[in-house]
């Protein structure tokens, strides 16, 4: 008998504690923003360039990893906390910034939703990308900008074109892509260049276009926003 009352009464505190742990409060908190220069978005690949949220104060810490858009934005839902912004080494297009100097850590205070642009200094970007459908083919064009050009400075690697029936658009999600020619003439101001339009099934009257860059010694591209292309 005194065996069974002990049985039960561990059952008992068992399933208590597991109440206790699922009433703690769920997240409340929206963190969002964007990963910009000087204002403008850096636009990335989707979900591959991440960075991460340290929290003090439970113990062992843990990395809570936020997924940048495409459209350089994110958003995460989250504890009112004091925690620790941190670009992982190698992540982004990008070096990472924080009062005007090069700086991997940022501290961040939530209380309540919150609001933030993250300051980045990209290595290049893609302004006034323009795409225009003709005879079967995307064509595109777009100036890119030196960002950094001092001892951090990296050169092109390769500049590609992209469309995808979605308005998702990389090298991972992409039907058809074409390169750049890059000699030491290129004229970065003045970027041309044109893919074919594959047959689609399901047959659509359009294509979600956008221009990646490869930096070299750099894994994550730069792109240029994704834009819609009716034929």
């Amino acid at each position: 008998m005194k065996k069974e009352f002990n049985y039960i009464l561990a059952v008992l505190l068992i399933v208590l504690a597991s109440c206790a742990k699922d009433n703690y409060d769920a997240p409340s908190s929206t963190f969002q923003g964007r990963i910009t220069y000087q204002g403008e978005p850096v636009n990335v690949e989707e979900g591959q360039v991440r960075f991460q949220l340290w929290e003090s104060g439970w113990g062992k810490l843990t990395a809570i990893d936020v997924a940048i858009k495409q459209d350089g934005g994110f958003s995460a839902l989250l504890f009112d906390a004091q925690y620790k912004l941190v670009f992982p080494s190698g992540q982004g297009p990008f070096m990472t910034m924080s009062n005007g100097a090069s700086k991997d850590t940022t501290n961040l205070t939530l209380n309540g939703n919150q609001t933030m642009d993250i300051e980045v200094i990209p290595y290049y970007m893609v302004r006034n990308a323009q795409f225009t459908y003709n005879s079967g083919n995307i064509t595109a064009h777009c100036r890119i900008d030196k960002i950094i050009s001092d001892a951090n400075a990296k050169d092109i690697e390769r500049v590609t074109l992209y469309i995808n029936k979605t308005q998702f658009v990389s090298g991972g999600t992409q039907i058809a892509n074409a390169d750049l020619a890059i000699s030491p003439s290129t004229d970065w101001t003045n970027v041309n260049m044109s893919v074919s339009v594959p047959a689609m099934v399901p047959a659509q009257n359009y294509v979600f276009a956008r221009i990646g860059v490869k930096i070299a010694g750099v894994e994550d591209l730069v792109f240029s926003p994704v834009m819609k292309v009716e034929f």
